[in-house]
């Protein structure tokens, strides 16, 4: 499956629209990551633990999407959004969301 923040792919003409798309992850801060990259912060440096649940939660939602795709008999998504928020109380969950248009090329 090719997705692409791009409203085209070079060389492979889309041949039809399937509509939009979407996958979204919410994921919970860990009491202990949240402890450790706080010590970061104070300390310098970057939060090693914090980069690994963002490209996780990143990868699945785009996996998500893709799936979502698949099943309308796409084989690409062109048009790729990426957006996250900090949700619950005390900004204590992540929400990674993508969307894009599925198509066949």
């Amino acid at each position: 499956m090719i997705s692409t923040t791009t409203a085209l792919i070079e060389g492979k003409p889309v041949q039809q629209y399937l509509g939009i798309v979407t996958g979204e992850v919410i994921v919970g801060a860990n009491i202990f990551r949240d402890l450790f990259a706080g010590i970061r912060d104070i300390v310098g440096g970057r939060s090693g633990s914090y980069e690994n649940v963002l490209a996780d939660a990143r990868r699945q939602a785009i996996a998500e999407m893709e799936a979502e795709a698949g099943k309308l008999g796409g084989n690409a998504v062109i048009g790729v959004d990426l957006d996250y928020e900090v949700l619950g109380a005390n900004g204590s969950m992540l929400m990674v969301s993508c969307s894009g248009t599925a198509v066949i090329v």
